[in-house]
């Protein structure tokens, strides 16, 4: 039986790629991160769409909540729905829809309806999401994984680095209206790419959900599942409101979390491809770091970042640490269940989604109830439980 926790071993050199594989990988990463800005661009939205609409910054939290939850729904039923259709064609098909979704949301008369634009947000996420990271590993030999991997979800490190902050440059400079028309326009990007590069990729046995839910007799997924639960929920407890945060224990000026949130890509960006590395050597040990590190942030958060430069400072450390996650949890799927992966990753997909919503519902809940001190108290108790879950894994 593999272990999670088992460092690579050596073995014969890596097969040639060639390169219209490797642009075929970074246009699925592409996708990724047109899906993971479409889900995350309220964050930085969050102040102006609540005094447009008149609601409460909780209830515009809702913007992230709904897809979370439809895309949660959408990673379960997605993968099982498409048979045995050939990815290529369902991937182009979910990047459509999210232009189709961040139009309406342009549109958008009322609040009711940019939830309903919001939902459809959701079904693109969760189907894009369940098969995204499975495909980029088929287009490349086994030696190339855990750099496919670290490509792939560094599309949607990249949509911190630079869709959310562009995001919300956007709407600080213009409206918010104008920053989710840009990103519809950008989706015929996405769409060009995965056109012309990607090759057909037929399914290598349909997806049934008897058998996804089976997996759970695995103690390795077990542990994965709760693992993604309780860190993502604490995770965007939190980040949900950052732009609160900021300004209010911190003091930073709302025309700077645009370029704040670029740095906390930024550092994201790098934990990805670190993450990626170190996973490569030992996935559990990465994960216990990861979840260190998050929750030493978060709780340190109303007692350290109370001025501009140490607030910053944890937001670095805050992105470095929430970026290594996603690649290191898709090398704990190859290890857990090889064989499975694209059953597996859509499992994960569900929870991940679910905690979103969960994270910025319960988030929302207690920054309207309390303060954006309490939500990140509450994140880290959450964040802080997985390192009871992660080590699990070393039964595996």
């Amino acid at each position: 039986m593999t272990h999670i926790d088992a460092p690579a071993t050596a073995g014969p050199a890596p097969e040639h790629v060639p390169l219209k594989r490797w642009l075929a990988v970074a246009a699925v990463a592409v996708g990724t991160f047109l899906v993971v800005t479409a889900e995350q661009l309220p964050v930085g939205l969050l102040t102006s769409v609540s005094g447009d609409f008149g609601i409460s910054k909780g209830t515009a939290g809702l913007m992230v909540t709904v897809p979370g939850l439809v895309a949660a729904g959408s990673a379960l039923l997605v993968p099982v729905a498409i048979g045995r259709l050939d990815r290529r064609a369902v991937l182009i098909g979910l990047i459509a829809l999210m232009m189709v979704a961040n139009a309406l949301s342009f549109l958008a008369p009322d609040f009711p309806t940019l939830l309903a634009a919001r939902f459809l947000v959701g079904i693109s996420i969760g189907g894009f999401w369940a098969l995204a990271a499975g495909i980029a590993v088929r287009l490349v030999p086994e030696g190339h994984v855990g750099r496919a991997t670290s490509l792939a979800f560094g599309g949607a490190t990249a949509a911190n680095v630079l869709g959310v902050p562009a995001g919300t440059l956007i709407g600080g400079l213009t409206d918010w209206r104008i920053a989710f028309l840009t990103f519809a326009g950008l989706g015929l990007l996405a769409l060009s790419a995965l056109f012309a590069l990607l090759p057909r990729i037929p399914a290598d046995d349909p997806i049934r959900l008897g058998g996804m839910f089976a997996l759970f007799r695995l103690p390795a997924v077990r542990a994965l599942i709760v693992t993604t639960f309780l860190l993502v929920t604490g995770h965007l407890a939190a980040y949900t409101f950052v732009s609160p945060i900021l300004q209010e224990v911190s003091g930073v000026d709302e025309k700077l979390i645009g370029p704040l949130l670029l740095v906390f890509g930024a550092a994201g960006i790098v934990g990805t491809f670190a993450g990626g590395s170190a996973a490569g050597r030992n996935v559990r040990a990465t994960l216990v770091a990861v979840a260190v590190l998050i929750t030493l942030v978060l709780a340190l958060f109303p007692l350290v970042g109370v001025t501009q430069g140490t607030g910053v400072a944890l937001l670095v450390l805050w992105g470095l640490a929430f970026g290594s996650y996603p690649v290191a949890v898709q090398m704990w799927i190859f290890k857990a269940a090889p064989g499975r992966t694209e059953a597996v990753t859509a499992l994960n997909t569900v929870v991940f989604n679910l905690a979103i919503a969960l994270g910025a519902l319960f988030g929302g809940l207690i920054v309207d109830g309390a303060s954006t001190t309490a939500a990140l108290w509450f994140a880290a108790v959450l964040t802080a439980l997985t390192l009871l879950t992660v080590r699990t894994a070393r039964k595996a």
